[in-house]
């Protein structure tokens, strides 16, 4: 069984990290899930779904300040890490490995036990500042996966986009899935 962490921030795109927790356990995957305080605000103010609903997706929640939680250390083994959406006051410490609470600890223990960490980076315009976090990430291993849409797949509805992005993390960490269409020329 695969074994995946999702961290969520306060980004707007609470619905990528709700969807992506959904396709994660209809696919079997055994979730690790981090709410941050910002994202637990954002998510019921954009969906109106409530923290405990979406909790009730993942196999395990955890509170952000647990940084003793067992997805702190390396030797807990896991397939890779999703932050989605990504703040990019996550970004920034990410970037900068400054793990002040669990997200972005967990998020360091992918880089360092070079296991799989997307971020799906939620600002648009970007400035230089921006730019000079990403790519820091992407330097350290973080595969930086803005949500922007493929519009190939012929998307009717919001629902459509956004399972389509989902399923498209979720197919970076490897995960086989059937939520978007892919190119076939």
């Amino acid at each position: 069984m695969k074994r995946i962490i999702l961290g969520m921030t306060g980004a707007s795109g609470a619905i990528l990290g709700i969807r992506a927790l959904e396709l994660l356990k209809e696919s079997g995957v055994e979730t690790h899930l981090i709410i941050s305080p910002a994202a637990r605000r954002t998510l019921t103010e954009e969906t109106g779904r409530s923290v405990s609903e979406v909790e009730a997706l993942a196999a395990f929640c955890y509170d952000p300040q647990d940084i003793g939680a067992p997805i702190a250390s390396g030797s807990f083994v896991t397939d890779g890490m999703l932050v989605v959406p990504c703040s990019i006051k996550t970004l920034s410490a990410i970037a900068n490995a400054y793990a002040e609470n669990l997200i972005v600890r967990a998020a360091d223990v992918c880089l360092k036990e070079g296991r799989p960490l997307v971020l799906a980076v939620r600002e648009t315009p970007l400035h230089a500042g921006h730019l000079r976090l990403m790519r820091l990430a992407a330097a350290a291993g973080a595969v930086i996966f803005p949500p922007i849409p493929a519009f190939y797949g012929g998307p009717q509805t919001l629902d459509d986009l956004v399972t389509g992005l989902a399923g498209r993390m979720l197919l970076r960490l490897g995960i086989e899935n059937e939520a978007y269409r892919r190119w076939e020329g």
